[in-house]
This record gives C-alpha cells, sequence and structure tokens, in this order.
C-alpha cells in the first residue's frame, strides 16, 4: 500500500492577548460576584492567547448566533489561506497538485464554506474533493488526518487538512457557572494545516489510528447551538474518564506496530487543560518532559479547540522517531494517531 506521509505543515494566528489582561479589563466584571473565576482563570496554564475578538475591546456576548458566524468567514478565510498557504510552501506542492481539501471546525458554519471560498482563492483544481468534518470538537484533527490519510493511500494524490477555529466569537453572557468560567479561561482561536502526501521519502508516515468513545459519558462535554453562539458544557468528571481509557488506547496503538510507550519519542497531546496533561502524564508512566510541548502549547497559546494538537505537533518538528498524536472530545471521544519517520 501506498504510505501516507505527512510533508507539511503551516498555521496562522490571530492578536494575541494576555490573560491577566483579559481578566482585569472583561472577566473580571463579567464574572463579579462569583469567587471562584480569577482562581480558575490563574489556574488554567495560559498566559497568553490568541482572538479575533478581543472581549476587552468589543464585548459578543449579546450577540446572535447569524452575526457571530457573518464573522466567522471574514475572519477565518485569511486565517486558513495563509495556514494552508504555508503548510503547501513547506511541502513544495502546488495548489494545483491537491486532490483533496479537507477542512475541520466547530466553532463556525457558511455555505459556500471555508473549504470552498478557499479552495478557489488558493487556486485548486475544479475536480479537487472537499470534506467539511464538522462539530466534532478539540479531536477533530486526527479524525480528519485519518481520513485525508485514507484518500492519499487509495487515489494516490496529495491532500491538505485545515483545522480552523475562532472560539472567541462564541464568549457567553455572565452566568454563575463554572463550566463557563472554564471555557472563557482556556479556549483561543488559531488555524493549522497539514499537507499529506503519497509514498513520500521525507516527513512523517500516518502508520496508525485508533478511536474509543465512552458513549455512557456523553454528557460530560457538549457545545450547544444558541441563539447567543455556541455554548460549552464542561463535566471536571472528563479527567477520570480518561483515567480509565487512555492506557488502553495507547497501548492498542504501539501494539499494532510493535512499540512500547518507551520507544516513543514524541508526544503531542491535546493540553484540554493542566488536569488532562496530569492524567496522561500519570496514566501512561510519562516524565514531565514529555508533556514540555503540550503545557508550553496551552500556556502561549491556549486551548483552540480542533487546532490546539497540531501546534503541538509543530513544536515537535524536531523530533527524530515515532511520534503520538492524542486528542480527546465530546462523546466522550478519544483520538490517537502513530506518526513515524517516513
Amino acid at each position: 500500500m501506498t504510505a501516507a506521509v505527512v510533508t507539511g505543515a503551516g498555521s496562522a494566528l490571530p492578536a494575541t492577548i494576555d490573560q491577566d489582561a483579559v481578566w482585569d479589563g472583561f472577566f473580571a466584571g463579567h464574572y463579579a460576584g462569583l469567587r471562584a473565576a480569577r482562581r480558575i482563570f490563574r489556574s488554567s496554564g495560559v498566559r497568553r492567547r490568541h482572538a479575533v475578538a478581543n472581549p476587552v475591546d468589543e464585548d459578543l456576548s449579546g450577540w446572535g448566533t447569524g452575526a457571530r458566524m457573518q464573522r466567522y468567514v471574514e475572519e477565518a478565510l485569511p486565517l486558513g489561506k495563509q495556514a494552508v498557504a504555508g503548510a503547501l510552501d513547506a511541502a513544495g506542492l502546488s495548489p494545483g497538485e491537491v486532490g483533496l481539501f479537507a477542512v475541520a471546525t466547530c466553532t463556525g458554519y457558511a455555505t459556500p464554506g471555508l473549504d470552498i471560498r478557499l479552495a478557489g482563492d488558493l487556486g485548486m483544481p475544479a475536480d479537487l474533493q472537499r470534506l467539511l468534518v464538522g462539530h466534532m470538537g478539540c479531536y477533530a484533527a486526527v479524525p480528519g488526518l485519518s481520513a485525508v490519510g485514507d484518500f492519499v493511500t487509495a487515489r494516490s494524490r496529495p491532500a491538505v487538512l485545515l483545522c480552523c477555529e475562532l472560539t472567541s466569537l462564541h464568549v457567553q453572557p455572565a452566568r454563575a457557572e463554572l463550566d463557563q468560567v472554564v471555557a472563557h479561561a482556556l479556549f483561543s482561536d488559531a488555524a493549522a494545516a497539514l499537507v499529506v502526501e503519497p509514498g513520500a521519502r521525507r516527513g512523517r508516515r500516518l502508520a496508525a489510528v485508533v478511536a474509543r468513545t465512552d458513549a455512557s459519558t456523553a454528557d460530560h462535554m457538549t457545545w450547544d447551538v444558541t441563539d447567543l453562539g455556541f455554548r460549552m458544557g464542561l463535566s471536571p468528571r472528563v479527567p477520570d474518564v480518561l483515567c480509565r481509557h487512555v492506557g488502553d488506547v495507547v497501548d492498542q496503538l504501539l501494539t499494532g506496530a510493535g512499540l512500547r510507550v518507551e520507544d516513543v519519542a514524541g508526544w503531542a497531546v491535546h493540553p484540554g487543560g493542566p488536569r488532562i496533561l496530569d492524567v496522561v502524564r500519570d496514566e501512561l508512566g510519562l516524565g514531565e518532559d514529555r508533556m514540555a510541548a503540550s503545557r508550553r502549547v496551552l500556556a502561549e497559546h491556549g486551548n483552540c479547540s480542533s487546532v490546539t494538537v497540531l501546534l503541538v505537533l509543530e513544536e515537535l518538528a524536531d523530533v527524530d522517531g515515532p511520534v503520538v498524536v492524542m486528542a480527546f472530545g465530546p462523546g466522550l471521544t478519544l483520538y490517537a494517531a502513530l506518526l513515524l519517520p517516513a
């Protein structure tokens, strides 16, 4: 079979906001009277993040969903174009050579969508196949990569995956609900793209993908469309669910390739929050140094939903050897991919 190999990556970030400044300038007043809110912001592991709509400058919490979706298209197009162009340039590929363009997002929708608009703007071919991976949440990059990899293997044509998330467009009205405070303390905006090519001799080969969904905990993490944007539901029990499944998922992923945990050179773990990284570290028996890239991305970029794990993977660009990519989201769902040197 033709190998699917990741040969290029690119990312794009909107304006940076400081965590303390956004607390002092907006959320301290937004959550006035909710004593736990300040503690949650301080313990989030986030120092800086990115936003197309900085709440210090503009309060979107009263905007309707239609206005937020219009803003999404306006802001996502230049970010997506920059990320995809960067990935194609890194791979040495022209837009006209792309056979499949997949877009993953859970923060905005329009028809024609980013896939159609960006394909035309970038000069991708008229016979291009397109795929929208919608509303899967923080783990969407991994099933997106899996689908792109399957296309590359089956059709022997290059493909591009773009993840683009603008969570700042979904700031919610002030309510005394701690899950909303956690979401507002963590989430951020970004775009990232990967180029996957058939049989390339450079880059990282997609060797395996494993998924695990615990449907009994489906209410632990939700992302609901409301009249005032999309609203996060987040249970504090999410790390406990990960405790039950992360070891089995990684064991299944590595055993099929004849590898052990100690053989993995790099861990690109989605930093859903500090406790998520603690659980993965402890359950897999990893040293804290193995979490460094994920904690660094959380601190400098926040939780950018599906984009985040690709930013962590970018941090591991110079790592030589097997890399495990892991992400988690609604379902509750765990996805993991194994990348090996081409």
